[in-house]
């Protein structure tokens, strides 16, 4: 029998509430189709920041890489300033550990309301593949005369050739395996690279020139499109359905994931993947921690459910991945109320026995 090594870090606020559903619809899984998953925790998060003073310690890093994967509840604390823990932890993982690739898919579930109006399903169903390791994200620049009143800040947007290539053969071999011909070319699935290249004319223009060259010799069989992020804003709300596979930078793709998890019902329902192909991946909720609800056994805990099934589909376990989310979809379309905190109709481990009882039943 296979087993999965998982470091778990269930962080600050509702994550170890939303983290503990997670686990319970994955071991779920793992009896259903036949394979193990050891679990070990780590205290990361807030609270040790408050006691001890550390974020992400290099004994903990050591350790973490060494596992299969990493399921990870929140990160961010109510009493420590922003940024700490989210450049400490967050960013510090992504950048050693090497998970230059975010995977954020896009998807309306049955019975989930969407603030668009006359779209379901089948129209909001894509996903956004964000280079996960460069752009502003770096920390390349700083301050000259802080304080005073010719104050400076500058932080600069930095990508090597490397870095987006490595990106977009990624995203291609995505599209290729997964597009659903939304406004394809034919019948090829599309890649939609979202940049700015008429006003940042160095960074994207080295995006644009790379996915031309790459698709063109790598991928003739994937149809290429591009879309300045502005305009790929006002689509994701007017036409979400033109949209297959969309790849672009660190700090656009922050900004359109989220406003794709609120057309797709919220951060309730919004997962993600910090992977590195080759290395230790992270999968988490997008939501954050959501301190107001901690311990409240209120928050929706379906966006840490769809991070572990987005894990178990990354380590291979593609049938458990499915009837995860086939148990997902039942219950959205079928049990809940709601996907707004404390108006589901359930409480937060009740929705995780929902979702864990149909993926016994399959």
């Amino acid at each position: 029998m296979k087993t999965y090594r998982i470091a778990v870090i269930p962080g600050d606020g509702t994550g170890p509430e939303v983290t503990g559903e997670a686990v319970k619809v994955l071991d779920a899984a793992a009896t259903k189709f036949g394979f193990k998953t050891d679990k070990t925790p780590f205290d990361i998060g807030g609270e040790r920041y408050k006691r001890t003073g550390e974020t992400l310690p290099e004994s903990v890093l050591a350790d973490i890489r060494s596992f299969d994967a990493i399921l990870l509840g929140a990160i961010g604390h109510p009493d420590v300033k922003p940024g700490i823990l989210e450049k400490g932890i967050l960013l510090q993982l992504r950048f050693e550990l090497d998970q230059y690739i975010n995977l954020r898919p896009v998807r309306l579930y049955p019975g989930v309301e969407t603030p668009i109006k006359d779209k379901g399903p089948q129209e909001i169903d894509y996903v956004v593949v964000r280079e996960n390791t460069g752009d502003l994200y770096t920390g390349v620049g700083g301050f000259s005369m802080k304080g005073t009143k010719d104050e400076v800040a500058m932080q600069v947007a930095i990508y090597s050739r490397m870095q987006v290539e490595r990106c977009l053969h990624w995203a291609f071999d995505y599209a290729r395996k997964h597009g659903k011909k939304a406004r394809g070319v034919g019948d090829k699935n599309t890649l939609t690279l979202v940049g700015k290249t008429n006003v940042l004319t160095f960074v994207y223009d080295l995006w644009e020139r790379a996915f031309h060259e790459i698709g063109k010799r790598d991928y003739p069989d994937v149809a290429r499109d591009y879309c300045h992020v502005d305009a790929c804003c006002m689509w994701m709300v007017k036409s979400p359905e033109w949209f297959d596979v969309l790849v672009t930078g660190n700090m656009f793709g922050d900004i359109i994931t989220d406003l794709g998890a609120m057309t797709q019902g919220g951060m309730g329902l919004a997962a993600g993947g910090n992977i590195n192909p080759q290395g230790v991946s992270m999968f988490e909720p997008i939501g954050g921690s959501a301190p107001k609800y901690t311990g409240q056994g209120v928050i929706n805990p379906l966006a840490a459910i769809c991070a572990g099934m987005m894990m178990i589909e990354h380590l291979g376990e593609q049938q458990a991945a499915d009837a995860v989310e086939k148990a997902v979809k039942l219950v959205t379309g079928t049990k809940l109320k709601s996907m707004a905190a404390g108006r589901m109709g359930y409480s937060t481990s009740q929705v995780g026995d929902l979702v864990a009882e149909a993926v016994m039943k399959g």
